[in-house]
């Protein structure tokens, strides 16, 4: 698809990975870019268009496609860790928030859009997924199964959307270099580099983004027997 001339809506785009979505589409020429965020006050970027969208919330998810019938362009950006859950204590509040606004609030948004994106000539649809979408995380296990429980939806839509011509890109990646991962060392990809991926995979109508080499690593490895982990 051509994304010059667009009119795109990003969640979460007030900073991290989802404000380098909403420039990489201003630098390849969308006409007009939402920026879905909570607390639109929020949003600096002259570019951006502050659209108020709090993905857990039905009734904001319906005025914000109300107020956005214009788009052809939709990313699922918006998320949460939810690594206050551990594997075997403490609560489950933090994997019940991290499946609400990663997994069902990605749903809601996609649900919403979908009308509106058929009505505009089909468009996209890209979900922010992760590398974690295919690998078990005792470290933060909610965010993991919300990211899988993402993966599969993606896949849903994928299928539900292709006869009105929406392209639907799943997007794959390890550690980004954000806020969400400043707990660790590990290697990071830069989230513009995440974002300029996804640009391509958009221009050139491919369905899947992985963004780094332990992604692709991960994903190719899929089809294996599953093992004993490392000692």
């Amino acid at each position: 698809m051509d994304i010059k001339g667009s009119v795109a809506l990003v969640t979460g785009a007030n900073r991290g990975i989802g404000r380098a979505f909403a420039r990489s589409l201003v630098d390849h020429g969308a006409a007009k870019v939402y920026a879905g965020v909570r607390d639109p006050a929020g949003v600096t970027d002259q570019d951006l268009v502050p659209l108020r969208l709090d993905v857990t919330d039905h009734e904001s998810v319906a005025a914000a496609a109300a107020a956005a019938g214009d788009v052809s362009i939709v990313i699922n950006n918006a998320g949460i860790g939810g690594a206050s859950t551990q594997l075997m204590d403490g609560t489950f509040d933090g994997a019940r928030r991290a499946m609400e606004v990663n997994y069902f609030g990605t749903w809601a948004v996609s649900r919403a859009f979908a009308p509106i994106l058929a009505r505009n000539g089909g468009g996209a649809l890209v979900n922010m997924l992760s590398l974690a979408s295919w690998v078990g995380q005792p470290l933060f296990p909610g965010y993991a199964a919300s990211k899988a429980a993402q993966w599969s939806l993606t896949d849903a839509l994928r299928k539900a959307l292709h006869d009105q011509g929406t392209l639907v890109v799943g997007v794959h990646a390890g550690f980004v270099d954000t806020d969400l991962s400043a707990w660790t060392d590990a290697s990071k990809i830069d989230a513009s580099t995440v974002a300029e991926l996804t640009m391509d995979a958009l221009t050139n109508d491919q369905f899947e983004v992985l963004a780094d080499d332990e992604t692709r690593r991960v994903k190719a490895a899929l089809s294996e027997p599953v093992r004993a982990p490392e000692a």
